[in-house]
């Protein structure tokens, strides 16, 4: 496939998990190896198309400060795919724990696989709760449906809302709409608020805010959007690479450089 057709179906892609995109960006970058100006313009292109994935702006960061590009995007991609994060919040979680969850979140989706002992209560968020639902049920997880309007009644009865982040910054989170006000509900009835930020989700603050700049960057409404950019205020623990932290330590985990070139997009 030639370059430009091989970025432009990573750029179209919707639903792949922030691993297997970025492993296919990796790829479609390769072809920009003897092409410094493409390469730039490539990397914006694949962060204006996905914006809310922490991942490839760290990935696009890396290789365009990279002596050699495209070692560089393939590494980036070895780590997202040997990231320990799942098996540190399996490790964390409470035994026989009511955890609720927003939407169909892939790292805490794969520690609930890890144990047995767990009950999910899936927030539907637009429909994607429902259908990680009948996937957890299939392999014998006692998963329960929650509408959109109960958020407030299942974290009240939960024992630890866990949300996931696909990027973070300085002054919050971007998780799958619906998370904000689970986060909300779980300061006011005083149960723990945990995050889970893997590899490459937390980003350094010039990057993370050229990123809340592309998601408001929309014709949608703010309630018809994916994603939703949620305060840290009330996150008792930050669940990475390294295990559990505060705030304050995951922050320190921004390993990209910041690069000048993604601070500005192709519009």
């Amino acid at each position: 496939m030639h370059p430009i057709e091989r970025l432009r179906y990573v750029a179209r892609a919707e639903g792949a998990d922030p691993s297997t995109l970025v492993r296919e960006a990796a790829g479609a970058l390769a072809g920009f190896a003897d092409d410094p100006d493409g390469l730039v313009t490539a990397c914006r292109r694949l962060v204006d198309r996905h914006p809310a994935i922490g991942p490839m702006w760290w990935m696009a960061a890396r290789v365009l400060a990279a002596a050699d590009p495209v070692a560089e995007a393939w590494r980036a991609a070895d780590e997202l795919d040997e990231d320990p994060t799942a098996g540190m919040l399996a490790a964390a979680l409470p035994d026989d724990a009511s955890v609720v969850l927003v939407g169909w979140p892939e790292q805490i989706v794969s520690a609930l696989h890890h144990r047995g002992d767990i009950e999910p209560l899936v927030v539907h968020a637009g429909g994607d709760g429902l259908s990680l639902v009948s996937r957890l049920r299939r392999g014998e997880l006692d998963a329960v449906p929650v509408p959109d309007a109960g958020v407030g009644a299942a974290v009240a009865e939960a024992d630890v809302v866990v949300l996931e982040a696909s990027a973070a910054g300085p002054d919050g989170f971007v998780a799958q709409t619906g998370s904000r006000p689970a986060a909300a509900m779980a300061a006011t009835v005083e149960v723990p608020l945990w995050v889970v930020a893997g590899a490459g989700r937390v980003l350094p603050a010039r990057l993370w805010g050229a990123l809340v700049s592309r998601l408001a960057e929309t014709d949608l409404e703010p309630w018809d959007r994916p994603d939703e950019v949620v305060p840290w205020s009330g996150v008792v623990s930050v669940i990475g690479p390294v295990g559990a932290q505060s705030v304050d330590e995951a922050g320190r985990r921004a390993d990209c450089p910041v690069s000048p070139e993604l601070q500005r997009g192709l519009r």
